[in-house]
């Protein structure tokens, strides 16, 4: 069971990105946003505890984190190879999802971090919106919809996340940046850490990943 790991602040690309990379190097994409978002939805036990963090753009406890984290590579076997977006998020996470890989008889390859700038990725978050229908996603600048406000997939309406708004996503970077300083450093003294320029859009940011892990 090996690893890879797509760490950066929130809008600096890691889903866009990690959809390229798994489609081209065959990694198990594991989006702890999206699986925190969808427990939201159905209401589940983790799902109604995380609800209240994310809507005020606090991150969600370690615990919490791990018991999605832990069941979903339960679910996997010892030869898979999985890409986490966005985790581990804390010193403490990333502890506890090196002994669950070292229990699988794996452990992590590579951590790329994608950097963008600060107002980079407040506009790239600010304009966000989601179709409530299907779940696809467009951007208000990059990629907007053909009528405004309509799904292109589906018809269906288009909104803004309640964390995506710029009052949150401000909170959400600065709480970001304070919770992660060691985590980077971390596996940058692990030897690890790869810094990748995210600023330059998902095809090229996903490139740079590949050829490093073409090298490997």
């Amino acid at each position: 069971m090996k690893a890879i790991l797509l760490l950066g602040a929130p809008g600096a690309g890691k889903g866009t990105a990690a959809e390229r990379i798994r489609d081209a190097a065959g990694y198990i994409h594991v989006s702890t946003g999206d699986m925190l978002r969808e427990a939201v939805k159905q209401g589940t036990a983790i799902g109604r505890e995380a609800d209240g963090y994310m809507k005020s753009g606090a991150l969600v406890p370690d615990e919490v984190m791990l018991r999605l984290v832990e069941a979903r590579l339960q679910a996997g076997g010892p030869e898979d190879a999985y890409m986490f977006d966005g985790f581990p998020r804390t010193v403490r996470q990333a502890d506890l999802l090196d002994q669950v890989l070292q229990r699988g008889g794996g452990g992590i390859e590579h951590v790329f971090f994608l950097d963008s700038p600060r107002d980079v990725l407040i506009q790239r978050l600010t304009g966000r919106r989601i179709c409530r229908a299907c779940g696809a996603n467009f951007h208000q600048t990059n990629m907007p919809p053909k009528r405004a406000g309509v799904c292109d997939h589906c018809g269906g309406e288009l909104y803004q996340r309640p964390d995506d708004c710029e009052s949150t996503i401000i909170s959400r970077l600065d709480v970001y940046n304070q919770k992660t300083e060691s985590l980077i450093e971390r596996y940058r003294l692990k030897g690890l850490l790869r810094r990748i320029d995210s600023s330059g859009g998902a095809d090229k940011l996903a490139q740079d990943v590949l050829r490093v892990l073409q090298k490997s």
